[in-house]
């Protein structure tokens, strides 16, 4: 019966250390105008995993920029003026606390609609461990998506089916 409370205490520790800190863009200073379309932040954000607890984390200058989370639509339109925050320190840490969408831009004047925004999509807990399904694309999320996602159900059926028989076992003692 000992080991029940070590292993919880192992799968605690564990779902706290995935968490990350993620650099947006990859790199100091990303947060700027795009130059091209390949140099936009959407499309570093489609190729990176976000999961819940990950931090995103913004380097860029205070004193000019900022960055301004929003609602979807005021991301499609550029509208900086009922921001769901705001952020104007240069070193700005975003905790992501649930799954779905986040829709970032600048605010500084005539930015977004310079190409300088990024959506981050956090993957659900159910996806958490799966990693066989892309994570979907930002454009998903302006446009709706174009095929039906796949599911990556068996996989994670049996991860829980597994995680069910290991508990039971523990908490009966047959351990």
């Amino acid at each position: 019966m000992a080991a029940f409370p070590s292993l919880a205490l192992f799968f605690l520790l564990l779902t706290f250390t995935e968490a990350k800190e993620i650099l947006v863009g990859g790199k100091t200073h990303a947060w700027k105008i795009p130059s091209s379309q390949s140099d936009s932040l959407n499309r570093w954000a489609e190729k990176a995993r976000f999961r819940l607890g990950d931090s995103l984390v913004w380097k860029y200058d205070g004193g000019k920029d900022s960055v301004l989370q929003l609602t979807r639509e005021a991301y499609v339109s550029c509208n900086t003026s009922n921001p769901l925050a705001e952020y104007k320190d240069g070193d700005t840490k975003v905790r992501l606390l649930k799954s779905g969408p986040y829709f970032f831009i600048s605010g500084a004047k005539g930015h977004c609609e310079q190409g300088q925004k990024v959506i981050v999509v956090v993957l659900s807990q159910k996806h958490r461990n799966v990693g066989i399904s892309p994570a979907p694309s930002p454009a998903e999320f302006i446009e709706g998506p174009a095929v039906a996602p796949t599911s990556g159900g068996a996989a994670l059926n049996l991860k829980a089916g597994l995680l069910v028989t290991l508990l039971g076992v523990l908490v009966l003692g047959l351990f």
